[in-house]
């Protein structure tokens, strides 16, 4: 037997099965914590440890108070773009709300 498609990466391919497994929830979430440093850029990813991702909030740890408030007020700017890089469709954005502690 013969196969006459030719062989596709993974990467391409990894959607498509979590989907039909049930599972593109978790792997958009995996995806946001793999985004974030691009995202939120160099400075901020380097005082930021993210901790965990559930139910659409994003729990990070911030080094100090003063980024904490920095943060608080970009807070919007910032889930705006995670669900824009995420593809998260606008009626139901995937990161809803971020805890910076």
């Amino acid at each position: 037997m013969s196969l006459t498609r030719s062989p596709k990466k993974f990467s391409s391919i990894a959607g498509d099965m979590y989907r039909a497994l049930g599972l593109h929830e978790a792997f958009a979430q995996f995806n946001a914590l793999g985004i974030w440093n691009t995202v939120v850029g160099e400075a901020v990813a380097a005082v930021t440890t993210l901790e965990r991702f559930t139910e659409g909030t994003i729990v990070v740890r911030v080094r100090s108070s003063t980024w904490r408030m920095e943060l608080n007020y970009r807070k919007s700017s910032i889930i705006e773009k995670l669900n824009v890089a995420l593809n998260s469709p606008p009626d139901k954005p995937l990161v809803r709300d971020i805890i910076f502690r």
